[in-house]
C-alpha cells in the first residue's frame, strides 16, 4: 500500500448530507447530496456512479473509508453497512473515522484553525462534541467524545467552536475530502480493519427509531447480503 498516495473511496452519511469522495492517488473526485433515510436507497448508486467518473475500480482501492459516528444512528448503520459490503466483493480493508475528527479536517482546511472543539446536533436538544489540537502536522485529542445540551458545553479561549449547530463560530461538517486528508496518517497508523471489524459509533445508548429508519436499515442489509454474495 503506498500510504502517501493511497487510493481511497471515503463517504459519509451521519449528518442530513451525503458527502462521497474517490481519490486514484492523484486527483479527487467529489459528490454532495441529500443525506437522511434516502441514503439507503442513493448511497450505493452515487458511489458507483463517481468511481466510474474517476475510472477507479474496487478493487484497485487501498482502503474504504467511513464516517464511523457519532451521528444519525440510521446513517452511521447504513455507512457501515455499505462500507463493509463494498470491502468483502473487492478483497479491501476499511478505515473507520470519527465524524468529529473529520469536521475538525475541515475546519482546519478551509479556515486554518488548529485549536477546535467540534460540534455536530445529535438532536433532541443535543449535541455530539469534542476537543482537538492540530501540532506538528497531526491531530491530539484532547477530550473524549461528549453527549449533551448545548449549554453545557465548555469553550476554552482557546479553542474555537466548529462544526453544524448550536454555538459553532465556524461551520464545518464531516465531508469526504477532510477523510480523504486523515486517511493516509491513519492508514500508516495501522488502524484499518478487515471489513467484518468495521463498526459504526453509537455515543447515544438508547436511540427510538421509527418505523422508517427500520424499514431504511433492513434495506440496507439486505443490499450488503447481496454485495457479499457476489463476492
Amino acid at each position: 500500500m503506498n500510504f502517501e498516495s493511497p487510493k481511497i473511496l471515503a463517504f459519509d452519511t451521519s449528518t442530513e448530507t451525503m458527502f462521497i469522495a474517490v481519490t486514484n492517488g492523484v486527483q479527487v473526485w467529489q459528490h454532495t447530496g441529500e443525506g437522511g433515510a434516502k441514503t439507503s436507497a442513493t448511497l450505493i448508486p452515487a458511489i458507483m456512479a463517481l468511481m466510474r467518473e474517476a475510472n477507479v475500480r474496487l478493487a484497485d482501492l487501498d482502503a474504504i473509508v467511513f464516517g464511523r459516528g457519532p451521528g444519525s444512528f440510521t446513517g452511521l448503520r447504513t455507512a457501515c453497512s455499505v462500507a463493509q459490503g463494498l470491502a468483502f466483493g473487492a478483497n479491501v480493508k476499511v478505515l473507520p473515522i470519527d465524524t468529529l475528527l473529520a469536521v475538525a479536517e475541515d475546519a482546519r482546511l478551509e479556515h486554518g484553525v488548529n485549536r477546535i472543539l467540534a460540534i455536530l446536533d445529535a438532536r433532541m436538544g443535543e449535541v455530539y462534541s469534542a476537543a482537538y489540537a492540530y501540532e506538528a502536522g497531526q491531530w491530539h485529542e484532547q477530550s473524549d467524545i461528549q453527549l449533551g445540551p448545548t449549554a453545557a458545553l465548555q469553550i476554552s479561549n482557546d479553542m474555537v467552536a466548529v462544526g453544524n449547530c448550536g454555538p459553532a463560530n465556524i461551520a464545518a461538517m464531516p465531508t469526504a475530502l477532510a477523510m480523504l486528508r486523515l486517511a493516509p496518517a491513519l492508514l500508516a497508523a495501522g488502524l484499518a480493519v478487515p471489513a467484518d471489524q468495521a463498526l459504526p459509533l453509537y455515543v447515544r445508548d438508547k436511540v427510538a427509531q421509527t418505523t422508517l429508519e427500520r424499514e431504511a436499515i433492513k434495506m440496507q442489509i439486505n443490499k450488503s447480503d447481496i454485495l457479499k454474495s457476489k463476492a
